[in-house]
């Protein structure tokens, strides 16, 4: 079964956004100190957005779906592309970005139920930790943060109907309005 890749060169994929209920959010580490991100994993031809997001979740985080309680997700794909390092020129059409739709779950779950077995594969994350609301933006790789930004904020709506969190001090006033489409 092989991923989507469209006619523009972008791997369909679904970032996942856990949440407990004090409202900090699923952060893994990546093998090898690489940095943080959210669970996401690519959308097979053959199957849905809600089929990827659980075995995502089952292969990244050992997580079921009875694990957790599904509040929303993005309205649109949200696109960023590869630095050209990373563009992966050997499969036909070439991926040279990934288009995401992020869905917002909430933990019902405690902490032992966090699993990095569950895949034959090479682990996803080598450790984890829950991480404040916004964090993930300034956490995760350099040419995904726009992503992150446009995702929790949109998500953020959803999870906090009362107003989102307040932006951290770090927070970039110069970057792109949260929200707005690429």
């Amino acid at each position: 079964m092989s991923d989507w890749i469209d006619e523009d060169g972008y791997r369909a994929n679904v970032g996942i956004v856990l949440m407990r209920d004090d409202g900090r959010v699923f952060l893994g580490g990546r093998p090898g100190g690489r940095g943080w991100q959210f669970p996401q994993g690519g959308i097979r031809r053959d199957e849905s957005l809600q089929q990827a997001l659980y075995r995502e979740l089952e292969e990244e985080i050992g997580l079921a779906a009875a694990d957790v309680a599904y509040l929303g997700e993005t309205q649109d794909w949200l696109r960023y592309k590869l630095p050209k390092k990373y563009v992966r020129r050997h499969g036909a059409p070439p991926c040279i970005g990934q288009k995401q739709r992020w869905v917002l779950l909430r933990f019902r779950g405690g902490d032992e139920r966090l699993r990095f077995d569950a895949t034959t594969e090479r682990p996803e994350f080598d450790r984890w930790r829950w991480a404040e609301f916004w964090d993930p933006v300034r956490e995760v790789i350099f040419f995904k943060r726009d992503v992150y930004r446009r995702a929790l904020h949109e998500l953020g709506r959803i999870a906090f109907p009362q107003g989102l969190p307040p932006y951290p001090a770090w927070w970039d006033a110069e970057q792109p309005a949260p929200g707005a489409q690429g």
